[in-house]
């Protein structure tokens, strides 16, 4: 058995409550024995729902660490979660990587562009591979939109800082290049809309209210344009090429695409407050 660790703020929350679930589905499908076995959180009580480390690891069946460093030596893999508090990354990076062990860091990856270079610059210094990423990339709607020009993203969320990580994430990896310059727009309370422009006469609109559910609309080159509403299961998709990076330690895309999308999120949340105005990238 392929143990993996946890590292939490708080160990109670969606992405830890329901990962181990969808790990174990996963392999059950593809024939893995991959099991999460051991956690530690900084917090022993989950503001969320008052449950502590302890009674989440008796729930779960996984092993309560005492630190970061216990999860690390005994685990085979890591999974740094924090998906609520991307400011916490850094320091749980800190220590993570130092062990050389495939590690994955959920969304959001840093709170900023500066961050999250040296997260990456710790993992040159250590040779430990990683990857991060919003689980909306494995949406299957976007396999056949290829040679986009143009994308208008739709989402919502709690809020757009932690939530406009989706959207995002779906726009880069479909228009694969370079943002130079964006300007957010507010329309309502807590809705907006972001018009950011890329290398090579790209384009990408996102539409951000708390009530909207996922969805893309994009342009190819040859003008054929398609939309989907997000319905598929890109969650368990997500958790597939993780538990696929553990073994290989090759990466389903180019990770600069990650600093990409976080350059991008630093510039919306600085509109949020210049209504209109562009902000050079």
């Amino acid at each position: 058995m392929k143990t993996i660790g946890f590292i939490d703020y708080y160990i109670s929350e969606w992405h830890a409550n329901n990962y181990p679930t969808w790990i174990k589905e996963v392999c059950e499908k593809e024939g893995l024995d991959f099991k999460v076995e051991y956690a530690w959180a900084e917090l022993d009580v989950s503001p969320l729902d008052n449950r502590s480390t302890e009674e989440w690891c008796k729930e779960f069946g996984v092993q309560k660490c005492s630190s970061i460093k216990e999860v690390c030596e005994k685990a085979d893999y890591i999974l740094i979660l924090a998906p609520s508090d991307p400011e916490k990354h850094l320091a749980y990076a800190e220590e993570a990587l130092k062990y050389g062990k495939n590690t994955y860091i959920d969304k959001t990856f840093a709170p900023d562009f500066n961050t999250a270079e040296k997260i990456f610059e710790l993992g040159e210094k250590y040779n430990t591979k990683f990857f991060s990423s919003s689980a909306l990339r494995y949406a299957t709607e976007l396999d056949d939109m290829v040679d986009t020009k143009s994308v208008v993203t739709l989402g919502g969320g709690g809020n757009m800082p932690e939530y406009i990580i989706h959207q995002i994430e779906m726009a880069v990896k479909l228009l694969n290049d370079t943002a130079k310059r964006l300007r957010v727009e507010k329309v309502g309370d807590n809705q907006y809309v972001t018009f950011v422009e890329f290398d090579n006469d790209k384009k990408a609109t996102f539409n951000y209210s708390v009530a909207n559910p996922f969805a893309v609309s994009c342009q190819a080159m040859d003008k054929r344009s398609r939309f989907s509403v997000i319905r598929s299961d890109f969650f368990k998709i997500l958790i597939a090429d993780i538990l696929k990076f553990y073994q290989t330690s090759k990466t389903s895309f180019n990770t600069e695409q990650t600093l990409e999308v976080m350059k991008i999120r630093e510039a919306v949340i600085a509109g949020m407050e210049k209504n209109g105005q562009w902000i050079t990238l």
